[in-house]
């Protein structure tokens, strides 16, 4: 294998700096004073462009930078956070979408979703208790075309038995 030109390495790295900087810059910045998350970027993209060629013979380029841009914000702010956390404030509150997730932490864009759902799980475990398709079926009230949701002992695994226990099911209720 031919290696690169230089200037071809060179475009890369400013390619990728391009790219990444503007996320990388607000993630630190979420966790750090202004001037801490402008060294702590700084620092990684020094570090990046020192090690350039080794960088990109890594499998995943983005995910190995990430890795680095979270071990110095964590050193920096004290706090080391999961990767549910990360993919929860990329998303949540720098507005990213999934796939400039993935892009950004180098991870595939299913393993985003899926930390997203952790993420969302993990908030609000009070409204696991909700019917799963809400808007089917307030679409099915308002349109009778529209297939309403299954049955919630469908949905939670429990019994009609232990359900008419409790009077949720609709056989139970007397017509009016």
């Amino acid at each position: 294998m031919n290696p690169a030109r230089p200037g071809v390495l060179t475009n890369a790295f400013y390619a990728f700096y391009d790219l990444h900087r503007p996320a990388y810059h607000a993630y630190a910045a979420a966790y750090l004073t202004p001037e801490e998350a402008q060294i702590a970027v700084a620092q990684l993209f020094d570090l990046v462009a020192g090690t350039w060629t080794t960088v990109v013979a890594e499998r995943h380029p983005s995910a190995w930078a990430w890795q680095q841009l979270t071990r110095v914000v964590a050193h920096r702010s004290g706090r080391t956070l999961t990767a549910v956390e990360d993919a929860s404030l990329l998303h949540d509150e720098l507005l990213l979408s999934i796939t400039q997730i993935a892009t950004v932490t180098g991870t595939e864009p299913a393993t985003v979703t899926t930390l997203l759902a952790t993420a969302r799980r993990k908030r609000t475990p009070e409204q696991s208790m909700l019917p799963a398709f809400p808007s089917q079926a307030h679409n099915a009230a308002r349109n009778p075309a529209v297939k309403p949701p299954p049955p919630l002992h469908r949905l939670s695994g429990i019994g009609p038995a232990a359900i008419r226990g409790v009077g949720l099911l609709r056989s139970d209720v007397a017509p009016a």
